[in-house]
């Protein structure tokens, strides 16, 4: 019996070969404007009750593994990537979605998703599809917003009023601190003047009478 069943499969190995693949549809291009998309994979196989692997991988030559999810639907699907890139996803009887975020414009590249059956036996796997083309772009700065210029006067009249006003409070400051120090030295001038030292006791001072002394001698002869 089972060697009927080799010779079966040694002559139609057309048949062997399209069993064995799964067929992926992606959307040929994404465009992303806010560093985040949502990538579909529509894949024809029924991965119930089965151990699969979901991969997305990036470039022509699917160098770089971008996301990854493997186990079956018996446990909580975990997707992760080991190559730097910020993915998450879902996955349901039909279709695979990577969520990445935080790209950046170099990696503006072509994208392919790959299904893969790891349990049971046979090994089977996708064939490549078409991938898709996920288009990062920059993100630019909104310049900042103009003034009209009817303010353009006003502006300039309040900092104009506004240096005036500062210069008044510097000037009054320094008059006022040079006149406190002025009086401050003349109160003390006048101190030390009436701080002068004077003899002891009281001292009599005789003046010479303006008038000559008079002769009595001579009214007397």
């Amino acid at each position: 019996m089972i060697l009927r069943l080799l010779l079966v499969l040694n002559f139609f190995p057309s048949i062997q070969v399209t069993d064995n693949k799964i067929l992926v549809k992606q959307s040929p291009m994404l465009v992303v404007n806010n560093n985040a998309v949502n990538l579909s994979c529509k894949y024809t196989y029924d991965l119930f009750s089965k151990e699969f692997r979901a991969s997305l991988y990036k470039g022509v030559d699917s160098a770089v593994e971008v996301c990854v999810v493997h186990g079956n639907y018996s446990h909580q699907l975990h997707f992760q990537s080991n190559t730097g890139f910020n993915c998450d996803g879902k996955l349901d009887n039909e279709t695979v979605t990577f969520c990445l975020w935080n790209l950046y414009v170099n990696q503006t590249d072509i994208y392919f998703c790959k299904i893969e059956i790891m349990y049971p036996p046979p090994y089977i796997d996708n064939e490549k599809s078409n991938g898709t083309i996920i288009h990062v772009k920059e993100n630019h700065l909104c310049p900042a917003t103009q003034l009209p210029d009817s303010s353009k006067p006003f502006l300039a009249l309040v900092v104009v009023i506004g240096v005036l006003a500062f210069y008044s409070v510097v000037v009054t400051v320094a008059l006022s601190t040079c006149w406190m120090k002025n009086n401050r030295n003349r109160v003390l001038q006048s101190d030390y003047m009436n701080m002068t030292p004077r003899r002891p006791g009281l001292t009599r001072k005789h003046y010479q009478p303006y008038a000559p002394a008079r002769d009595f001698a001579a009214y007397r002869s």
